[in-house]
């Protein structure tokens, strides 16, 4: 027997270092296999690659992998969405609390968390502050602003111009909020976002410099995505300072828009307590790590830290289950698990295999959009969050099963 099959993780072929792939009994696309033989092929990637379950396909990286670099950084390896991730919150309001229909609530949620594009499906996007943003939001951009000064002081083209705007607000796609009852009939708050318009610009730019910079010195990759900075060099110091600031956004921004969930609650429930203590973990991040005797980069890109004891959140799809789980520390790994059930097909082929009636059927007893412009986000559009648990149980035990009940999308 090898050792490869005394792991829960099977060895995908190609590349120059390893790639170990948490994938039985949960299927791959080729695109993704292909990129991911392209990563395991740079000079500078450390040990091996870690795939987890839910791998698909991504921009110049795969969504669900893990990359540890020395020497250099890849900023496409973070993607755009920089700093994106989970929170949630338990409260002791019970199931039996809950009305018989949550419309009304989940009214209420939309209405004081910005999200979504124009009603016309235009791309300016409505999700933002339309005038003075709350108390909630300001406080945490005093604490940001100066930090976000010194990045376009040195980048000035690297400017967005809703930092403050669009803290405390969900996005657009795949990003939510969800109501959830776990296996005790507790309700938690869960939410999904990330740095919004300023960490996509932040991303975008650093990206196209790194290309510019391998352009410069006639370096040739299998993928131009996988555009890089040399560690020390100009580039590297200027990506390093505004993808730290753009996480320390996400993570503001997913306490400003819970502080406001909250608060929609506290109308309906005064008194209420929140019992658990919140759970706020990125899978859209670069972090310094020491794996295998070295200090290393360490790229989550669609990926969450699972060190030992640590909690974190894997969702699953509209209408299906999600957990809060705690790392086992499985070194292998790079400690990481999971970010969710992964894609199992495109936005556009889910618009073209499935009905607003398929849709309906699959989200019964979850209140929640039920219209054509959900329907890249039902959950036959994502993989089997069963299977997809059960290749990871080296990796994390489940705490908690929630339930959705009520869903807001952006």
């Amino acid at each position: 027997m090898t050792k490869a099959e005394t792991q829960n993780w099977n060895y995908i072929e190609g590349g120059r270092v390893p790639i170990k792939a948490w994938t039985r009994g949960v299927p791959v696309e080729e695109s993704a296999l292909a990129q991911l033989r392209n990563v395991a092929s740079l000079p500078f990637i450390h040990s091996h690659v870690a795939v987890m379950p839910d791998v698909h396909w991504g921009m110049g990286a795969t969504v669900g992998s893990v990359i540890a670099t020395h020497g250099a950084i890849v900023p496409a390896a973070v993607g755009v969405d920089i700093g994106c991730g989970m929170m949630a919150v338990e409260t002791s309001i019970r199931a039996e609390h809950l009305p018989d229909s949550l419309l009304s609530l989940r009214t209420e949620i939309e209405a004081a968390v910005p999200h979504g594009r124009t009603d016309h499906g235009g791309r300016n996007d409505k999700g933002a502050w339309a005038g003075d943003p709350p108390e909630a939001a300001a406080k945490r951009w005093a604490v940001l602003e100066d930090g976000y000064k010194a990045i376009i002081e040195r980048d000035p083209k690297a400017t967005h111009p809703r930092g403050l705007g669009h803290l405390g607000t969900l996005g657009t796609g795949n990003h939510f909020i969800e109501l959830c009852l776990d296996e005790k009939g507790s309700l938690w708050v869960m939410l999904h976002s990330g740095s919004r318009g300023v960490g996509n610009r932040f991303g975008t730019y650093f990206v196209e410099r790194a290309k510019h910079e391998m352009r410069r010195w006639f370096i040739n990759l299998p993928d131009e995505d996988l555009a890089y900075f040399a560690e020390g060099s100009e580039g590297y110091v200027s990506y390093v300072r505004a993808v730290s600031w753009a996480q320390a956004y996400a993570r503001a921004n997913r306490e400003t828009m819970m502080e406001l969930v909250l608060q929609v609650l506290e109308r309906h429930w005064p008194g209420f307590a929140t019992r658990h203590t919140a759970v706020n973990c990125h899978h859209n991040y670069v972090a310094l790590e020491e794996h295998f005797g070295k200090r290393v980069h360490v790229t989550r890109k669609g990926a969450v830290r699972a060190g030992l004891g640590e909690l974190g959140i894997i969702p699953g799809s509209m209408g299906a289950r999600s957990y809060i789980v705690r790392g086992k520390g499985n070194p292998e790994s790079f400690c990481t698990c999971s970010h969710g059930a992964g894609r199992a097909m495109s936005r556009s082929e889910a618009n073209r295999r499935f009905t607003v009636d398929d849709h309906v059927r699959a989200t019964e007893g979850v209140e929640c959009r039920k219209d054509a412009g959900v329907i890249d986000e039902t959950p036959m559009a994502y993989k089997d969050i069963d299977a997809v648990m059960a290749a990871q149980a080296d990796l994390v035990e489940i705490v908690h099963t929630l339930r959705q009940v009520l869903c807001v999308k952006g």
